[in-house]
């Protein structure tokens, strides 16, 4: 795990890769996808993707459970959010994603989503990302979620989500 610093008033980063399938069921609602924890390919010099939740929560299978997929911002400001989503090929009308703040009603606000696309396929694999702006609060984890609406479960073969923070002066 890479550990970068940045001095107040700096940038924090948070970037998370999965480079094993993820299931999305057949016609499911957005569902987030999961990243590992300690990952070669991971950084989170500032515990914004910990197993140990800020609010107590303890995650014990990452692969199984939702919160795996949460980002919780180290300090309030400007946020640029990235992903790439690279699907299996399959027989899609549709591949649906967004960046959404609070995906499992930890707080108040549930379920703010932004950046959501809807996106015809192309031939063979299915390969996006994309980058959104957004202000973060350490109080408000996000993640990135995804859909599609074929007629059976389809894989995630491959994603990254990073978290980008210029901290408020």
């Amino acid at each position: 795990m890479s550990t970068h610093t940045a001095a107040a008033g700096g940038v924090q980063v948070c970037s998370l890769k999965r480079d094993t399938p993820q299931t999305i069921p057949a016609n499911s609602p957005y569902t987030v996808i999961r990243f590992p924890f300690g990952s070669a390919e991971s950084t989170d010099a500032f515990a914004m993707h910990q197993v140990s939740q800020p609010d107590g929560y303890v995650i014990t299978n990452w692969d199984s459970d939702p919160r795996s997929g949460l980002i919780w911002p180290s300090v309030a400001g400007w946020g640029t959010l990235h992903a790439m989503i690279q699907w299996e090929a399959g027989n899609y009308d549709e591949l649906r994603d967004q960046f959404v703040r609070d995906p499992l009603g930890l707080t108040p606000n549930p379920n703010d989503t932004t950046a959501t696309e809807h996106r015809p396929p192309s031939p063979g694999m299915q390969c996006w990302t994309k980058s959104w702006g957004i202000f973060v609060n350490p109080s408000v984890p996000l993640a990135v979620r995804a859909t599609h609406d074929d007629g059976v479960a389809r894989k995630i073969v491959l994603a990254e989500f990073k978290l980008v923070i210029h901290e408020s002066a």
